[in-house]
């Protein structure tokens, strides 16, 4: 779909390499360009607790998740040979993925000026913490806390409480995916090149959604209250079963709050003034959890979800890790090569004819150093031999 495309990877942990790796499922020939200094991504080195079978080497679960169908080349941008080689390979880029603090690139000869002058054509998508006017670096777990969302999270007698997932950075991603192929297509059409910020903490407070309407439109200020939801009721609020696991309700409109009662054996509680309407059923949302709790915990797991389905009530079960990876939608989105550790497609949309994807594994750290400098550059064996003698590559 994209294989003509060249994206050079100047970007580490999350947010950026889960664009470079959407590119990649596209088609797109993705560069990683990483530093000697560190031993590449710091990711490589963030090993899950059981680290045996997590990852090989320095490929950890971690760095799996989103480096899937690149190649890896290491460049020492502190040294004038290794800023040199970047700025060849920028000559015949499409696009570049940087997650530099603002500063940093300009230092290194690796900012949007720089490369452009060389490709005037070029998309230049950056992650900053703050945006590129702030120097300050950004941190997923800080971003959640100064965007409201661990305020939000937990429970309401407890903490602030930070999401399991680095969603800050998976929001930046997504926003720049989108940013990045609204901007090739600008270019598609005669645009030219372009500058594509997108910053964590903008990403976020964009995902707050009605959250934060809630707030600018009514002027209330979203507290922490579980699993519930502010402006619906019942939804989120896990309830046990007679047989063990848990379900969650998604009830947001009156005849499905209806039909959960007939199915619950209480229909007399559709009709009850405290709960006939959703802004009824909010207000009493305590005495409505107590009564759906003491029944809910009444009926078998399977039975129940059985027929609320029938009944078009949105209901699902609450799984752990391998209980999603068992289904088989979940199925579909693992990368699987033959002679690498598995990972997460970006790319939730078949895209090719018979909806496959075959990418590479997940590079080792300068993996493919020698190979790019021979087949994007045509260095002979000789040359690439002394720049890894004078510390510009590894």
């Amino acid at each position: 779909m994209l294989d003509d495309l060249v994206v050079l990877e100047l970007a580490s942990v999350l947010a950026g390499p889960s664009v470079g790796q959407f590119f990649a499922e596209l088609g797109a020939t993705v560069l990683k360009v990483e530093n000697p200094r560190t031993d590449g991504d710091v990711t490589r080195q963030w090993h899950a607790p059981n680290v045996e079978g997590n990852g090989r080497e320095d490929r950890s679960a971690y760095f799996c998740c989103c480096n899937h169908g690149k190649q890896s080349i290491a460049l020492d941008l502190s040294t004038e040979a290794g800023r040199t080689l970047l700025h060849e390979l920028a000559e015949d880029a499409d696009v570049v993925l940087a997650s530099y603090r603002p500063g940093t690139a300009e230092a290194l000869g690796a900012d949007y000026e720089t490369l452009s002058s060389l490709s005037p054509d070029l998309v230049y998508g950056h992650v900053t913490g703050y945006g590129p006017d702030r120097e300050r670096a950004g941190y997923d777990a800080v971003i959640q806390a100064e965007s409201g969302f661990m305020h939000m999270n937990g429970p309401a007698d407890g903490p602030p409480t930070k999401l399991p997932v680095a969603l800050m950075d998976v929001l930046a991603a997504h926003q720049l995916k989108e940013g990045l192929l609204v901007a090739l297509l600008n270019r598609e059409q005669g645009g030219g090149g372009a500058y594509v910020p997108v910053s964590l903490f903008q990403a976020a407070v964009s995902g707050l959604a009605n959250q934060a309407t809630n707030w600018l439109v009514a002027g209330h200020s979203p507290q922490r209250m579980g699993s519930a939801h502010p402006n619906i009721a019942p939804y989120g609020t896990p309830y046990e079963t007679a047989d063990g696991p848990s379900v969650v309700l998604a009830v947001g409109t009156d005849p499905q709050f209806a039909a959960l009662c007939d199915v619950l054996g209480r229909p007399d509680l559709a009709d009850e003034p405290r709960f006939a309407t959703n802004a009824d059923r909010v207000a009493h949302r305590d005495a409505l959890h107590a009564l759906l709790a003491d029944q809910i915990q009444q009926f078998d797991h399977d039975a129940l979800l059985a027929e609320l389905h029938e009944r078009g009530v949105p209901v699902g079960t609450v799984r752990d890790m391998p209980a999603v990876s068992e289904q088989p939608a979940a199925g579909a989105m693992v990368l699987a090569p033959d002679d690498g550790p598995p990972g997460l497609r970006q790319v939730a949309f078949p895209h090719s004819n018979d909806g496959s994807t075959s990418l590479r594994p997940p590079p080792r750290y300068a993996e493919h150093t020698a190979t790019i400098l021979h087949e994007q550059l045509g260095y002979s064996p000789e040359r690439i031999d002394v720049l890894e003698t004078e510390g510009g590559v590894r």
